[in-house]
């Protein structure tokens, strides 16, 4: 009887240092028939929540982890069952060989130790040959055998030919896996690595914490993203890490005499923007400016502009236009500092951050080199930017690289606000809702629209007269949009 191969899909690195993605849902299920490439789970990472395709086709036989789960990089994802395959982790299931459940959990925690330097080696390989997917760290054109794991060749012959007689005297290749692995084990008293990834190291030191006070809870002892943002949000409240180390297993039902409804893991995405914003609270001397603006004739003017047949163009897409406008005379607040914050670094054009809410958080699209795009581009880009932030599906790499950043919460039913800068960023604008007010006009009190923006500033890189003059000059804009294109 021939063996069948069970490859083992397990998580890829999903770049810039990711160590582990929340499993959003499953899109296949235990006996589906899947190809290469196709998508079968969602995942959300620190950045995004992107398709995870399967690099093998086949038959579904186990699926790891339920929606909500975290999975580590390097962990099992599913199972697929196979006449064969030409690379990836084989495991082949020996009738004759009585291989026990204890053995296969064995085999599991091995390789999930060895597994994230093996896909680190496989993604660089893979993206050397051109692989379609490298997005998430691994591809299905012109593979590459080196750096992918495989059997020994005892392994590998048994898989490809017809099981006929064992060879008691020969081990399993379960065992034989399980002796390598003790003997690779045995130094005890080698030192672990408290900090494999350089971002994981980066942002501790960014949010002030010493990585030798941390608790590890990754593999081998390593100090995770996860073990760094969950000791910077104890150091940032006071008294929190103290309550909880003091709280006792016989009351964890209740707090502070209420009882607890739920305790509910912050997602990668939450984790990523909470640790963003305490850096910005941290590192960024901010100050606020604010002016009510008169946005009638804008309101007035819109309704004009509608295509034959179409839609008008947004308010936010004509306020960024004209935001745009007042970056090209006032290019400071589209600067970066350098990270020793001794060099302000200023651009030819704007790569435009553009707040989004969605049901999985604060998200921070960018239409990049937005300064060049006409009011109709910028409002097809805003459009199709916040459907796909709210359908979950924005790429990791569209989420970065803003150079200023505009969040329009007036369409969350707010006036105002003093948001905090996206960073690196040095400043953001925010605009609060439209609404009719009694306005005095040429010592009459009328009936006009009017908005507050106000603009939060990292005031290192200029001061309160030069970020008032931007405001000025975006209110002209807004109160006289017809100047912007040139007829009054």
């Amino acid at each position: 009887m021939s063996t069948l191969l069970t490859q083992v899909f397990r998580l890829p690195d999903l770049g810039e240092g990711l160590t582990e993605a929340g499993l959003v849902q499953w899109l296949v299920a235990v006996g589906d028939t899947i190809v290469t490439d196709q998508p079968i789970a969602e995942v959300e990472t620190a950045k995004s929540v992107v398709e995870l395709p399967s690099p093998f086709a086949g038959v579904v036989t186990a699926l790891h982890g339920a929606a909500g789960d975290t999975i580590d990089v390097g962990a099992p994802v599913l199972e697929v069952a196979a006449a064969g395959a030409p690379d990836g982790d084989l495991r082949v299931p020996r009738t004759d060989s009585g291989e026990t459940s204890e053995e296969r959990a064995e085999v599991r925690r091995t390789d999930a130790a060895r597994a994230p330097s093996n896909e680190q080696e496989a993604y660089r390989e893979e993206e050397r040959a051109g692989s379609g997917n490298v997005l998430i760290g691994y591809g299905t054109s012109e593979r590459s055998a080196k750096g992918r794991r495989r059997r020994p060749a005892s392994a590998s012959a048994s898989a490809s030919v017809t099981a006929s007689a064992p060879a008691p005297a020969t081990p399993s290749p379960v065992v034989e896996r399980a002796a390598v692995e003790t003997e690779r084990a045995a130094p005890a008293d080698r030192r672990p690595v408290a900090v494999r990834s350089p971002l994981v190291r980066r942002l501790a030191r960014d949010l002030g914490l010493d990585v030798h006070a941390l608790t590890p809870t990754g593999l081998d002892g390593v100090i995770t993203r996860a073990d760094v943002l969950r000791a910077a949000v104890d150091d940032a409240v006071d008294g929190v890490a103290a309550h909880h180390r003091g709280t006792s297993s016989a009351t964890a039902g209740e707090l502070d005499g209420l009882p607890i409804l739920s305790r509910e893991r912050m997602s990668p995405l939450r984790k990523a923007v909470s640790a963003k914003l305490s850096r910005s609270r941290a590192e960024i001397p901010e100050a606020t400016v604010w002016v009510d603006v008169d946005a009638t004739a804008l309101w007035e003017l819109r309704g004009q502009m509608a295509p034959d047949g179409g839609k008008a163009p947004s308010l936010t897409a004509l306020i960024s236009r004209f935001v745009l406008l007042a970056l090209e005379e006032h290019p400071v607040l589209a600067s970066r500092l350098s990270e020793s914050g001794d060099e302000l670094i200023t651009f030819d054009g704007v790569n435009l951050g553009v707040a989004t809410d969605t049901e999985r958080g604060l998200m921070v699209p960018v239409i990049p080199r937005a300064h060049a795009l006409t009011v109709e581009q910028l409002d097809a880009a805003l459009r199709e930017l916040s459907a796909t932030a709210r359908a979950g599906a924005m790429p990791p790499q569209r989420l970065r690289g803003s150079t200023f950043t505009l969040n329009n919460y007036g369409s969350l039913g707010v006036d105002g606000s003093a948001a905090i800068i996206n960073h690196p960023d040095v400043a953001i604008l925010g605009i609060g809702r439209i609404m009719e007010r009694p306005w005095v006009v040429e010592g009459q009190i009328v009936v006009r629209r009017i908005a507050q923006l106000s603009l939060v500033f990292d005031h290192r890189v200029c001061d309160g007269g030069y970020a008032a003059g931007f405001l000025r000059r975006v209110t002209e804009l807004i109160e006289h949009p017809l100047r912007v294109f040139g007829r009054v």
